[in-house]
């Protein structure tokens, strides 16, 4: 799907909901032509009624325009609370460009449109939505609210992780210790959404799925969004000539010829990426690939499927 944007419009608009809001109706519209045809993202309004059930909340009007009885749902029946993790580390700054956009964008931009987009759902949906960000540590951790003034704090808080970071100011990753950490401060069941190219150098990886597992032995659902470079991360593809590469976290320096690392490289950027699948697999956490590069339907599309089966 194109995401191009009218940049006359954004320099017009200049913020991240009016982004969000394009994002997501350009989703609906390529749904609606989509195998996916009839699937609703109206979830909030009203639900089929069950026979049996006391009429008194059948909703008549609609009865009277399509012929089917509805019942209104309310704001109890119908809130769901969202928390999204977004780690804000150097690491999610790759790769290092010199004009980001939204179609051309490195792992912090692309993760924080899709969660501009997220949050935008949620808004459209009546459910309470928190934000946490962390690095190696918990940098902010919002409560978990449905109202316009909390979106648009929310998209001021992302909005500030588009602007460029120094290359001196290092943050490290420890993801682990901080989603141990968020996971004791949501106290209600919710659906939590994780962006995070998963990076942790201070930590295993049973360490790191310790952590994960401690929010589902909280019983809350999750979906982990991989966020990564697949060409440069992945497939390492690199024209062959000398590079030198920069550890974006810890500032290590080496150079080297792509050619003669690549093929070691692949093969343990792949092994990385299949035990996390196969861990989140064992531990019923969705895990999600995004690809920066491809767009935002593999971030919205696995959101409304996950939240149609909650209910």
């Amino acid at each position: 799907m194109d995401y191009s944007l009218d940049p006359n419009k954004i320099q017009q608009f200049g913020s991240l909901d009016f982004i969000a809001k394009q994002v997501v109706e350009g989703f609906i519209v390529g749904l609606h032509k989509s195998p996916f045809h009839g699937f609703s993202v109206e979830f909030a309004e009203h639900r089929l009624y069950n026979p049996g059930e006391s009429t008194k909340h059948i909703d008549w009007k609609l009865y009277g325009r399509t012929d089917k009885l509805f019942i209104k749902r309310f704001e109890e029946e119908t809130n769901l609370r969202c928390r999204i993790i977004l780690d804000i580390s150097s690491s999610m700054y790759f790769p290092v460009k010199h004009k980001i956009s939204i179609d051309n964008p490195n792992k912090i931009t692309f993760a924080v449109y899709g969660a501009a987009a997220l949050v935008y759902l949620f808004k459209k949906q009546r459910d309470a939505f928190g934000l946490s960000l962390f690095t190696d540590r918990v940098e902010e951790h919002t409560q978990a609210k449905s109202s316009g003034i909390h979106q648009r704090f929310i998209y001021t808080e992302l909005e500030k992780l588009l602007q460029p970071i120094p290359v001196t100011e290092r943050k490290k990753t420890s993801a682990t210790k901080a989603i141990h950490e968020i996971a004791e401060k949501i106290h209600k069941r919710s659906l939590v959404v994780i962006f995070s190219d998963m990076l942790d150098s201070s930590a295993s990886a049973d360490e790191l799925f310790s952590a994960l597992q401690h929010l589902k032995y909280n019983k809350h659902e999750v979906i982990l969004f991989h966020v990564f470079d697949k060409s440069k991360e992945f497939d390492f593809e690199f024209e062959n000539r000398p590079f030198k590469f920069i550890d974006l976290e810890g500032g290590q320096e080496v150079k080297l010829t792509p050619s003669e690392v690549r093929e070691a490289y692949v093969k343990r950027s792949a092994a990385f990426k299949n035990e996390l699948k196969l861990k989140c697999g064992q531990y019923k956490i969705e895990f999600i690939e995004a690809d920066i590069n491809r767009g935002f339907d593999q971030i919205l599309l696995p959101y409304l499927l996950k939240r149609e089966k909650l209910y």
